[in-house]
Formats: C-alpha cells, sequence, structure tokens
C-alpha cells in the first residue's frame, strides 16, 4: 500500500522519538526545520505532527512540539515499538501476551457465565477442530484466533474487546515472519483443548479459567522459543552477507 508524505515523515520520527533520539519534554525540530529535513510542505510536516499527537509520543503546544512520556502514549504505539529492530522486543512480546492472556481468560469466564445452552454448545464446538482435527500450523492459528474471538464476542464485555483487538492487529502482523520457525506442541494443545471443551460443558469457570491459562502459557513459550530462532537465524543470515 503507498504511503502518503506525511504519513512517511511521522513513521521516521516516531522512530525517532521511540529509540531515544529525543528525551522526554525536549523540543522537537520546528516545522521549518523538518520541511527542509525531509524535502516536504510544511502542511505535510504539520499532519505528520497530528499523527504523532495522536499516538501520545507527542504534546503541540504554541511554539512548537515536545516529547512526551511513552506512558501516556496510545495503545497504538506498540505496533510502532514491535517494528523498531529487526526482531520485535522480547520484553515487550511477554507483556503482551501476559495481557492478551488475561484478556481471554476473563472474556471466557463472563462468557460460559452469560451463555445459554445453544451458545455455550456453539463455543464448545469451536475447541474440536483443535483435538479432533489434524491441521497445519495456519490451519491451528486460524482454529486458535477464531475461538479467542468468538470467546470475546460472547463476553458481552466491550472494554475487554476493543483492547484485545487493538493488541491483536498491531502484534500479529509484527509476528508473521517468525511463523515458518514455529514448532506447535500439538499433543498439549490437544489436550487442552479436550479440557476446555469439558470445563465449558460443565460450566466449571474456575477450570475454564485454569486451562486458558494453561494454554497462555504454552504459547508464550512457544513464541518466545520461535522468537529466539527468528532472530538466531537472522544473526546467521547477516553473518553470511558479511564473509560474502
Amino acid at each position: 500500500m503507498t504511503r502518503s508524505r506525511h504519513e512517511e515523515i511521522a513513521d521516521v520520527l516516531t522512530r525517532d522519538v521511540l529509540i531515544g533520539q529525543y528525551r522526554i519534554g525536549e523540543r522537537l525540530p520546528s516545522e521549518r526545520d523538518l520541511s527542509t529535513r525531509f524535502d516536504a510542505s510544511r502542511g505535510a510536516v504539520r499532519e505528520a505532527m497530528k499523527i504523532l499527537e495522536q499516538l501520545g509520543i507527542a504534546q503541540i503546544q504554541p511554539g512548537g512540539a515536545r516529547v512526551a512520556p511513552l506512558e501516556e502514549a496510545s495503545l497504538d504505539v506498540i505496533g510502532h515499538l514491535l517494528a523498531l529492530g529487526d526482531v520485535p522486543n522480547r520484553t515487550l512480546v511477554e507483556q503482551i501476551l501476559d495481557v492478551i492472556s488475561n484478556l481471554i481468560q476473563t472474556a471466557a469466564v463472563n462468557a460460559v457465565s452469560a451463555a445459554d445452552d445453544a451458545q455455550l454448545e456453539s463455543l464448545r464446538a469451536l475447541t474440536r477442530p483443535l483435538y479432533q482435527q489434524d491441521l497445519d500450523n495456519d490451519e491451528h492459528m486460524q482454529a486458535r484466533v477464531l475461538l479467542m474471538s468468538s470467546m470475546m464476542r460472547a463476553s458481552g464485555n466491550l472494554v475487554v474487546q476493543l483492547i484485545a483487538r487493538s493488541l491483536l492487529q498491531q502484534f500479529m502482523p509484527q509476528m508473521s515472519e517468525l511463523r515458518r520457525y514455529a514448532e506447535l506442541d500439538r499433543d498439549a494443545h490437544r489436550e487442552l483443548a479436550m479440557t476446555l471443551d469439558d470445563a465449558m460443558g460443565r460450566r466449571d469457570l474456575t477450570a475454564v479459567r485454569t486451562t486458558l491459562a494453561r494454554l497462555s502459557e504454552i504459547n508464550r513459550q512457544h513464541t518466545l522459543r520461535t522468537l529466539e530462532d527468528y532472530e538466531k537465524a537472522q544473526k546467521l543470515g547477516a553473518m553470511e552477507v558479511a564473509a560474502s
């Protein structure tokens, strides 16, 4: 997708801020200076600065813009943070997975509590491909995402849905390159999917939460191992290029 000039400028400035080129409270370059740097109109620069303000990483004030504390940024900054390096930051990935895990557990408990028998059966049916079918990696991921998104919708918790959706939309594209290094523990997933199906059928909320926590931990470990393998591959590739 072709990006507009002001979006390109915003991407560069966002990266500059996030890597610490400008400190918190420091004034960003003027529109005139940025216009010269990027060989762009001041209108394009002004639109780019609006994007930084919307991300919450810059505060536009009379006389210029200053860098805002990252803790005051919007959730949309997550994708930019993940894209900073050749490999997504491990600590940030762990934090995202932890938040998503808790959101899914909350949504599932709410969904199982509120669902009538027909709705509950629909949710349970989504667990069965995970232990009754021989899915490849992409199919397995699609089945897990369908199950979790359905739980989110059935929970009726709009806040949980919005936060999870925003995180996943920023997280999944950044992790897509890692998929070819992924090796799923299918036996563990199969066992826990069966346990989850049974727990939902009994409306055992404690078992639902516990089982999803165990699934999340397996996925966390799997993601971090994949991240390590990907990082090693990137370093090896860089060494081979340097040696050639």
